[in-house]
């Protein structure tokens, strides 16, 4: 490992400029304060560089620092030539690419395809400034710069496309990110091990094309390495018919393993006999066939040298249940403890998968979050507001990771199932630093969360048990007996939080697992009386089991529960206080009848929706496996499985959205013919039983979809309901997916 670099004489120079804590260098006078005449690592990314720790580029670039390597951020460069690309000069390790703290395609577009006018990752909030799929461009225009400097993709939007996915915005399945980016390695999940371990062997000399024993990385292959052992994944869970009965009166094995072959084609799942891809000649073919054997099951002393063989990128794009299976598959060897490498075809080269990289210990944990991040925009931004980071600035985060398996998130998939938190003592000396050294601190903590607010902590009871385990929720369909629930170590934090010398509040912002909460009624109590400043927001996401049971959510008798602890406790205090329930449209599952209960009890509770928020098929999600096939992959797939009704179409999703937004004039003509299609006409009129008025107000009823107000970002709001003396006006609003 080289020596960390001596940068003493630069942070005197900048606390003295800009009293801050210096940053990773943007330009060249930046590089020539430090003294550095090249950098080590450099990072692109689609986000304004602010250097805190919510961002994925401060802390992949703090991490390498603290490694001793030279680290240069290029942030939204202008990606229309390479010249930005070329700004600090040759790397001499890499480039690391991320599109940012988001997907480049749900930063740009709303779930109805159109474009956002803003950016909460840009200065000025401004749109525009990272293009489509930023990963794959800045990938290009990186190698236009420098054609031999390897290029590491990674960050959620190469995390969530590193197998063939299915892309809501073209409505295709698209290959791996790794080769349309034309990367040398693809680095998925939290990166702090891969990149650290990465950058230190290719200091050491190593080439990254001999890298290829990193969990947590994608790197593609012409062919598996002898001595492995390929599994078919569809002897893992059958999509169908697979092998016909060996014939007995077969002469040769060499028949039978033909027949073999073109069955197990026929199902989509990898061929006994190994073939050229379908674009190859049928002469390539003949004279590439191999015979590989594929098991069931493996010994487990054979586990490190096994790899699951999932359908290839051609079939999986032409068959949607093909799509369902490989997702499942892809789903079930997620955990760290037992999951095998993964390997899928992609025309003539094999993208191969290594198992996920182990989660952070509390210690490592500690270390990432305690290096010295400045806490701010870099100066190059001025005084322009970055609404992400206004958002964030005075935010501690206590966790990763998020055992919930909820069907339309990307946290399970990027972040892990398997909680990694930190320790107190940690948690309350950044707290004490933001006191201390942001600028603007009133006294408030905004937020003490993660992933979620209330999972510090909670694990497996038994590591063995956790190790083994395949089941893609904790929670769901009901808490698992073998899961520790026990919030005590989550109430001493706020206790311990709220009691530091300056700190007037410690509020939770993230969202809280209800049905994890009513588990620890005293955790509900703190929650409600020192941690709530008059609002909560919580997901039921809907009421429906139809829904329910694709999303992988609770019933909304656990959310009754926990608001009328919720409510109780507030009362204890002497406070007013409400819930903010959140809720999706469209979400596989969903009817539209299910939207009409929905719609119902809203009014009934007296919620109405500032701004609503459509299912938005996110690469490589559960739901979106759903949303593709008309399948569920939460079960077996077969060709006769479970078929999901999908709520697809232009008019289908704006009557869902509809159904949210029961109170808006403009809503009402469509509720209206819904509902006499539906023999639900007794809801139309001017009575408070009544969903709808009969009646139209004048200028209403004609506005277009996708409206300005629909595609600013999430936000609630108060809603503007009349007042009712000593009630407040409650507001709601729907998560985005």
């Amino acid at each position: 490992m080289q020596p960390a670099p001596d940068i003493t004489g630069y942070r005197r120079h900048w606390a003295a400029r800009f009293g801050t804590a210096p940053f990773l260098p943007m330009s060249r006078a930046e590089m020539e304060l430090l003294g550095w005449d090249s950098c080590d690592a450099i990072i692109i990314t689609g986000d304004a560089y602010v250097d805190h720790p919510s961002f994925g580029m401060a802390i992949i670039g703090r991490v390498l620092e603290a490694q001793g390597f030279r680290v240069g951020i290029i942030a939204q460069p202008n990606w229309h030539s390479a010249d930005a690309f070329a700004a600090l000069g040759r790397p001499n390790l890499f480039f690391g690419i991320t599109a940012g703290n988001m997907d480049s395609m749900v930063n740009r577009y709303t779930a109805d395809r159109r474009l956002r006018s803003d950016d909460a990752y840009t200065a000025g909030g401004l749109g525009g400034r990272r293009p489509d799929r930023s990963v794959i461009v800045y990938a290009q225009r990186a190698r236009e710069a420098f054609r031999d400097v390897p290029i590491v993709i990674g960050g959620i939007e190469a995390s969530l496309r590193r197998i063939a996915h299915f892309d809501y915005w073209s409505e295709k399945v698209r290959r791996s990110v790794l080769l349309d980016a034309k990367a040398d390695l693809l680095v998925y999940g939290n990166g702090e091990r891969q990149i650290c371990e990465l950058a230190h062997r290719l200091a050491a000399g190593e080439s990254i094309h001999d890298i290829t024993d990193l969990r947590g990385t994608v790197f593609a292959r012409r062919a598996v390495p002898q001595g492995w052992i390929e599994i078919d994944s569809t002897h893992l869970d059958a999509p169908g018919p697979i092998n016909p009965p060996v014939d007995p009166y077969a002469m040769t094995t060499g028949a039978a393993a033909s027949g073999a072959s073109s069955a197990s084609g026929a199902a989509g799942g990898a061929p006994s006999v190994t073939a050229a891809p379908p674009c190859a000649s049928a002469s390539a073919a003949a004279s590439a066939e191999k015979v590989v054997r594929f098991v069931r099951r493996v010994k487990n002393a054979d586990r490190e040298r096994s790899v699951i063989r999932m359908p290839s990128c051609d079939a999986v794009a032409v068959d949607p249940v093909l799509y369902a299976h490989a997702s499942r598959i892809l789903h079930l060897e997620s955990n760290p403890g037992n999951a095998r490498a993964l390997v899928q075809r992609h025309a003539d080269t094999e993208v191969w998968l290594n198992p996920p990289p182990i989660p952070l210990t509390t210690k490592e944990m500690d270390w990432v979050y305690e290096r010295p991040y400045a806490r701010a925009p870099h100066p190059f931004y001025g005084k322009a507001n970055i609404p992400a980071y206004k958002m964030i600035r005075f935010s501690v985060a206590i966790q990763r990771g998020c055992f919930g398996g909820c069907t339309f998130c990307s946290i399970t998939e990027h972040e892990g199932r398997i909680i990694q938190s930190r320790s107190e003592d940690s948690v309350l000396r950044e707290i004490e630093t933001v006191r201390d050294a942001v600028p603007g601190f009133t006294g408030v903590i905004s937020d003490l969360g993660g992933p979620t607010a209330n999972m510090y902590r909670l694990a497996c009871k038994s590591r063995e048990i956790e190790s083994a385990c395949r089941r893609p929720s904790c929670v769901y369909p009901g808490i698992c007996p073998n899961l520790n629930t026990d919030h005590a170590p989550l109430i001493q934090l706020y206790r311990r939080a709220r009691a530091l010398p300056g700190i007037r509040k410690v509020l939770i912002a993230s969202g809280v697992r209800y049905d994890l909460a009513i588990e620890s009624p005293e955790y509900v109590k703190e929650l409600a009386q020192h941690h709530t400043g008059g609002y909560l927001k919580i997901a039921p996401e809907a009421l429906a089991e139809g829904p329910l049971s694709k999303m992988m959510k609770p019933g909304v008798g656990a959310y009754d529960r926990f608001k009328a602890l919720f409510e109780r406790y507030s009362k204890e205090a002497g406070k007013e206080q409400y819930l903010i329930p959140y809720f999706i449209a469209a979400h596989p599952g969903t009817s539209d009848e299910d939207m009409l209960e929905l719609a119902l009890w809203l009014k009934k509770n007296g919620f109405r929706a500032d701004q609503v928020q459509a299912f938005l098929p996110g690469p490589m999600a559960t739901a979106t496996a759903m949303y593709h096939s008309g399948k569920n992959p939460l079960k077996r797939i077969t060709r006769a499985s479970e078929a999901v009704l999908i709520p697809k179409g232009l008019k289908v999703r704006r009557l869902h959205k509809a159904f949210l937004r029961y109170h808006d004039p403009n809503n009402w003509p469509l509720l209206r013919e819904a509902l006499r299609r539906l023999g639900r006409a007794d809801l139309i009129g001017n009575g408070r039983r009544h969903l709808v008025p009969a009646y139209q107000p004048r200028g209403t009823g004609g506005a277009a979809e996708g409206s300005r107000g629909a595609n600013r970002p999430f936000r609630t709001q108060h809603t503007g309901l009349p007042r009712t003396p000593g009630v407040k006006p409650r507001r709601t609003a729907v998560k985005p997916s």
